[in-house]
């Protein structure tokens, strides 16, 4: 009788070290799943910081982006870029289908105290968590040697190259506009010499932008 409540003991002991073993196993677990969890938040919160609240791939957009209606030549897109990231972000180039040329553009005092037009140099820099604004009689991007006529209502497609290679794809909506008549001295822009186009702004007149 002794021998078996003994061997009763022995076994109720064992239980309770079997028992300890799964209960320091399951809280070893508990901790791993927790921190892996919270691994996983984290990067998913720095995933969001680098590429903005909106979702955008590069953390850049544009609000109220528009094109000017025009009939032919070339015209001028506006709008103001919005940075969600916690870096500075800097367009230095852009293109479209609609237009053979697409070039960052500034508005500038010239010799004689007129308004001309150049190349923007090192492009459009928006500050972290700020904005950059596109506007008739500044900053724009101008659209030249279009493809056909650029008609109110009509949807532009322009891809904006980034100083880090990165890439982002705005559309704009064409708009009738009576200001930011870009007259171009010499004419049309084909006719401004072999480098039309490519270096030499001085000469462009931005004539009555900003008026409206």
């Amino acid at each position: 009788m002794k021998r078996s409540t003994t061997t009763r003991t022995h076994l109720t002991r064992a239980g309770v070290a079997a028992a300890a073993v799964l209960l320091l196993a399951g809280c070893g677990n508990d901790g791993s799943s927790a921190s892996a969890a919270e691994d996983t938040s984290a990067d998913a919160a720095s995933s969001s910081s680098a590429a903005g609240d909106d979702g955008s791939a590069t953390g850049l957009t544009i609000t109220d982006p528009w094109v000017k209606a025009t009939d032919e030549g070339m015209t001028a897109a506006f709008g103001t870029f919005v940075n969600d990231t916690g870096a500075d972000i800097t367009v230095v180039g852009a293109s479209s289908d609609v237009a053979g040329l697409v070039e960052l553009h500034e508005v500038v005092a010239g010799d004689g105290g007129a308004m001309v037009m150049q190349p923007k140099e090192g492009g459009f820099t928006v500050p972290a968590g700020g904005t950059h604004e596109l506007t008739a009689g500044g900053d724009h991007i101008m659209l030249m040697e279009l493809t056909g006529p650029l008609e109110a209502g009509q949807d532009v497609t322009i891809d904006l190259e980034l100083a880090d290679g990165a890439t982002e794809t705005i559309t704009a909506v064409v708009k009738p506009y009576t200001g930011a008549d870009e007259e171009y001295a010499g004419g049309d822009h084909a006719e401004h010499g072999d480098d039309a186009g490519h270096d030499d702004h001085s000469d462009h007149d931005h004539g009555d932008a900003g008026d409206q």
